[in-house]
């Protein structure tokens, strides 16, 4: 078994801890030992790489989870490294080896293999030979490329480093993206001043996706040159551990590009990124509801519809959609809204082949809540049809097998306000008291959380703006335009009428305390009753006395509540932010029933 690895491949590592390329690395054969995932990561793994003599602490990224997950890659095993860079650990002397690519040899062994360690062999002691060539690479570099443009010249000087290796604590790096996706030159205004941000995708050769930040200086200075599709090499950029609240992409950190980043095009060179998924279970969508992190789904098609005309109230043109309903083996189902091509060309597609149960795997997709839980499309999303994919074949077989005949419920019955008939369900899941979010600082930490309240309003908070004038088209926020209008950020245009939308804070009380929930408008408009244009205009036409009545018929009255639960950060301090999602108002006999229930199964206990 000896023989399967390969001798010093410890001190060949560390002899060239940052290979130019995957080609000069020579035969590198190493045991996976202690095998585990860094700290409650899912999707990021730790592990001793041994030669049978040497031990060397290894990481693997994030799309190894696969194989490790479905058991392709085990403790004990051995892997074949293709590709690899080695970083420093902070304050320690020793370095850890990150792989980036490999290939599985062998499963898992029955023991760790293990040889004589013999005293007097040195560790490592290749340095005068690396100085060699390294600086034999740098005269060749020299001299038949020095007259290269900047951008060939950062390529063949540098190594280019894939994203998976990158972490906060590496200062010197390069590397080769695509940009797919660039937001717009936001305005921003707080405590510490006003200035621009924009935002950026970018994608390597491998498919894994990091978002970048830049502000002021570096948003003037980039904005311009950053162009959709084209390939960049980047380097003096940071890192820092993404919000998760806020990022798009599944990558565990995000990047920061100062007006010092070095940012060439790469003239020339083009690549199509391997188009990567992260896929999450149709059950577990809840959590993402109405947030800004997009989710990838693997589904089998059940319905197609026909292709609807849905016309834009900004200038009354019409733009096709089509709704497809896929499930999965969490026996959910769920509707995804195609738009535009999608829906003409990949939709038909997929109509003309429902009879066979295709399975889809759609990448970028935002949920929404309508009907509980919906997904919708994106220009930057992807469609793949029968993916030659591990999820995709498993999912087929499990169709094919049981999923064919079971009766599978749409993923958001259960926090949908359903019909009169089926009653109130969701507002009677999870139900909590107000001290049981409260007394808990951790709820919403990692993820949203959901609860179902019943409270009554206290207070409506009227010493802050209740309203914002928002677009007609997409309800973001605008200011007023130079000389007549609104400009609408978002839609990047004038408009000559804009709406008020609620953006309301209100105290809300049950038997064990009290808590200030977020309203928005949809909620707000049920609560008050009447549109915020309208309240609006009973202040200014009418007195405050009338507006004041008017918000106090709204208090003191029952309401159920389902509510999310996230962290926010103000100041530097972590805070507990509670939204109000949906909104019904009370019966009192499924109350009842419900109230009988619980004493039942008290009783029971």
């Amino acid at each position: 078994m000896e023989k399967s690895l390969t001798p010093g491949a410890v001190s060949l590592i560390l002899a060239n801890p940052s290979p130019d390329s995957s080609s000069e690395i020579p035969e590198i054969v190493v045991q996976v030992v202690d095998l585990k995932p860094i700290g409650s990561s899912t999707t990021r793994f730790t592990f001793m790489a041994s030669d049978g003599k040497l031990k060397l602490k290894a990481m693997l990224p994030t799309h190894f989870a696969t194989e490790i997950n479905s058991g392709n890659l085990q403790n004990l095993g051995l892997i074949r490294i293709l590709d690899y860079t080695c970083n420093a650990i902070p304050n320690q002397p020793e370095k850890a080896l990150i792989v980036t690519k490999c290939e599985i040899v062998t499963p898992s062994l029955e023991t760790e293999i293990k040889s004589e360690v013999k005293k007097e062999e040195p560790g490592i002691v290749l340095k005068p030979k690396q100085e060699v060539l390294l600086k034999s690479a740098a005269q060749i570099v020299n001299e038949q490329h020095g007259n290269a443009a900047p951008a060939a010249r950062l390529a063949m000087t540098r190594r280019v480093h894939p994203l998976v290796s990158l972490n906060p604590y590496q200062g010197n790096w390069t590397i080769k993206v695509r940009l797919t996706n660039k937001g717009n030159l936001r305005s921003y205004r707080n405590a510490r001043g006003e200035g621009h941000v924009f935002n950026v995708e970018l994608t390597d050769e491998d498919g894994t996706q990091i978002q970048a930040t830049m502000f002021n200086e570096a948003a003037n200075k980039f904005y311009t040159k950053f162009e959709l599709g084209k390939v960049y090499y980047i380097s003096k950029g940071s890192l820092r551990v993404a919000n998760k609240q806020f990022r798009t992409v599944p990558n565990d950190y995000e990047m920061t590009l100062n007006e010092n980043a070095i940012i060439e095009e790469a003239d020339g060179e083009t690549f199509v990124p391997e188009t990567k998924f992260n896929f999450v279970k149709i059950d577990r969508l809840g959590s993402y509801v109405n947030g800004r992190e997009l989710v990838d789904i693997i589904g089998v098609v059940q319905n197609v519809s026909p292709t609807l005309s849905v016309r834009r109230k900004s200038n009354n043109d019409t733009i096709p959609k089509r709704d497809i309903t896929v499930a999965d083996d969490s026996n959910k189902t769920v509707t995804i809204s195609l738009w535009n091509d999608l829906a003409t060309n990949i939709g038909q597609e997929l109509l003309e082949m429902v009879d066979t149960a295709p399975v889809v795997a759609i990448k970028s997709l935002k949920v929404g809540e309508f009907q509980g839980v919906s997904l919708s499309s994106l220009s930057k999303s992807t469609v793949l049809i029968n993916p030659d994919l591990p999820e995709s074949k498993k999912l087929k077989s499990w169709y094919d097998s049981e999923g064919r005949g079971t009766s599978m419920a749409s993923v958001g019955s259960d926090m949908a306000l359903p019909s009169s008939k089926s009653g109130l369900r969701s507002m009677y899941s999870d139900r909590v008291f107000l001290s049981q979010i409260t007394s808990n600082p951790t709820l919403g930490q990692d993820k949203p959380v959901f609860f179902s309240i019943n409270v009554y309003i206290s207070l409506i908070r009227t010493d802050q703006t209740m309203w914002y004038r928002a677009c007609n088209t997409c309800n973001k926020k605008v200011t007023e335009a130079v000389g007549s209008g609104y400009w609408c950020e978002g839609c990047q245009k004038n408009c000559d009428q804009c709406s008020l939308r609620y953006i309301m804070v209100v105290k809300v009380s049950d038997p064990t305390g009290e808590a200030w929930l977020s309203v928005f408008n949809e909620q707000a408009e049920k609560i008050i009753g009447c549109t915020a244009d309208e309240l609006d205009r009973i202040k200014t036409d009418e007195g405050d006395e009338k507006y004041q009545f008017k918000l106090k018929e709204a208090t003191w009255a029952p309401h159920l509540f389902r509510v999310s639960v996230t962290q926010n950060e103000y100041m530097n301090e972590k805070r507990q932010r509670i939204t109000v999602r949906s909104q019904a108002s009370l019966d009192y006999s499924a109350e009842a029933r419900y109230l009988l229930e619980d004493i039942a199964k008290l009783s029971v206990s």
